[in-house]
């Protein structure tokens, strides 16, 4: 190679490698973010699967629960009769069921507003990452162009001045 090529060459060269390497900078920064999103999103489905699977009372979910951690059922005991004791202990386990059934249905109303949310969620979040993705395939179509047309520009260049 003659002197005057050598001039240009290895600048162009320098050029072009900062050029992809600030080209990788940016793909490395987008998926950083892709990641941390996807991270965040495991996290909060973790963190929903944890609460939708975690028993409000071991009543409705006794199959899923194991016999371990089940309360240990006392046999009742026998109380002296007594009117008005056994009343109020009636009217108080009718109280304390019918706050078990309000809390089971409050759960199940909350866990199915979840699941709409988090689908919801999911789906805007996919919509969000679709429109992120075009729109960084479109610049890096133009980038790697424009690129392809420099290193042909470059090549022609130095088999013209071999030639001539």
């Amino acid at each position: 190679m003659s002197r005057p090529t050598l001039r240009w060459t290895i600048p162009a060269l320098l050029a072009l490698q900062l050029v992809m390497l600030w080209i990788q900078g940016a793909q490395l920064h987008r998926q950083g973010q892709v990641l941390q999103a996807l991270r965040e999103d495991i996290q909060l489905l973790t963190e929903s699967i944890e609460n939708s699977q975690a028993p409000a009372s071991y009543e409705d979910d006794g199959a899923a629960v194991p016999a371990s951690f089940l309360p240990k059922q006392t046999p009742p005991r026998k109380s002296a009769a007594v009117l008005g004791v056994q009343e109020e202990q009636e009217a108080a386990s009718k109280d304390l069921q019918a706050s078990r059934e309000s809390a089971q249905k409050a759960v199940k109303d909350a866990r199915e507003a979840q699941s709409k949310l988090s689908l919801e969620e999911n789906a805007r979040k996919a919509e969000e990452g679709k429109k992120v993705q075009a729109a960084t395939t479109a610049w890096q179509r133009w980038v790697y162009g424009a690129l392809a047309l420099l290193a042909l520009a470059l090549v022609a260049r130095a088999v013209i001045q071999r030639r001539g």
